[in-house]
């Protein structure tokens, strides 16, 4: 092989090789990209800690709305909050959507 076709496939390689290399740095391991999956994340949290959510009113019959609204202590990783004054963990199904 002439050598200057050797230094053309060489430098093909080293430029898949970093292709590859910075590709893997941007997605993350279910092949999305990293940036696009925090903003969305960020998107998709229904309560934050200090936000007042309320009970539907199903869960909590005969009771007035301001009975049944309580403040977010924490929200966990799963998606579930605690909150102050009731006990257990609860899920965005239980409470009546934002307005």
């Amino acid at each position: 092989m002439k050598k200057g076709t050797k230094r053309l496939l060489s430098g093909f390689a080293i430029g898949a090789a970093a292709a590859g290399a910075i590709g893997a740095v941007i997605m993350n391991r279910n092949g999305k990209f990293a940036r696009a999956r925090r903003r969305s994340e960020e998107l998709d949290l229904w309560a934050r800690p200090g936000m007042q959510v309320t009970f539907r009113a199903e869960l909590m019959p005969g009771r007035d709305a301001s009975e049944r609204t309580f403040r977010v202590a924490e929200l966990l990783p799963s998606g579930r909050v605690h909150l102050n004054g009731v006990t257990g963990e609860h899920a965005q199904k239980e409470f009546e959507p934002r307005r």
